[in-house]
């Protein structure tokens, strides 16, 4: 299987289970993010390949490259670009919100029952 088989495999999987979640999300940050996570890849998996620490089979890869690194290396920053903000999103909203107010670390918890609770045997 060729690294470009393999990662339009991961992207279509990713993106299908998460659309209902990025249909709730901006786009512009998104886009934002990926843009900023391929000019590192650039940066970085260029260093890596050209000092030796990586190398890809030329039989897997397509041929096009980015600087030293293969276009199929810039799908873990798509990928991570995506379900970065997907996974904030989601896991999230299950841990209560923020509050500004009320101070870092702390969650508001709608339930919550405002005021002292009374624990039997307690004295306070």
């Amino acid at each position: 299987m060729t690294y470009l088989a393999l990662n339009t495999a991961v992207l279509v999987v990713l993106v299908a289970v998460s659309a209902s979640a990025l249909r709730r999300l901006r786009a512009w940050p998104i886009v934002w993010t990926v843009v900023h996570l391929c000019i590192i890849t650039l940066v970085f998996d260029s260093l890596m390949i050209q000092v030796g620490l990586c190398a890809y089979d030329p039989a897997k890869i397509i041929g096009v490259y980015l600087g030293s690194a293969p276009v199929e290396d810039f799908a873990y920053a798509v990928a991570a670009g995506i379900a970065m903000p997907v996974l904030w999103a989601v896991l999230g909203r299950r841990g209560g919100r923020r509050s500004a107010s009320a101070g870092p670390g702390s969650v508001e918890d709608s339930s919550a029952v405002d005021g002292p609770s009374a624990v039997e045997g307690s004295t306070a």
